[in-house]
């Protein structure tokens, strides 16, 4: 017997967070060091908009998941747990491995993904487009602000 979707995508997106979360330390000295835009939110907005961002995206992939069948539903399964594992990655590159400009080549495929993603979900269900769409618009804030620290550090 399978597992309601609600709760696949619960637990998908919760270990994509707990990843992320794991991953992230703001307070490491390498961090703190790095030049950063004025316009970058302080370290703690980031958990405030991720969880609800989180709970959006685990209620989007659960309504989609509902209204599909079939070869639909497993294209959309394939592509939405490609866009966790990239959603996951950036934190991994960017504050473990501490490769801001590898992190900006990932965050770009995050980009196309979220695209992806969100295309199916709207294609299937209306308000699932518009749940994962906040989604979409933080990542291209989050690629602007990963740029602009590449280029702020490029000398050091």
């Amino acid at each position: 017997m399978r597992p309601p979707h609600w709760i696949t995508t619960g637990v998908a997106v919760a270990a994509t967070a707990a990843a992320g979360s794991v991953s992230t330390d703001p307070s490491s000295r390498w961090y703190r060091r790095l030049r950063k835009p004025r316009w970058q939110p302080p370290p703690a907005a980031f958990p405030l908009v991720w969880t609800p961002l989180y709970g959006l995206i685990a209620v989007a992939g659960t309504r989609t998941l509902n209204r599909t069948g079939g070869a639909e539903r497993a294209a959309f399964t394939r592509a939405y747990a490609l866009n966790l594992a990239l959603n996951a990655g950036w934190t991994v590159l960017f504050f473990r491995a501490r490769r801001p400009t590898a992190a900006l080549a990932e965050i770009a495929a995050l980009n196309v993904s979220n695209l992806v993603v969100l295309r199916r979900a709207a294609r299937t269900d209306r308000l699932s487009g518009l749940a994962l769409a906040p989604y979409a618009a933080w990542t291209m804030f989050a690629t602007a602000l990963n740029g602009t620290i590449v280029a702020l550090n490029r000398d050091g």
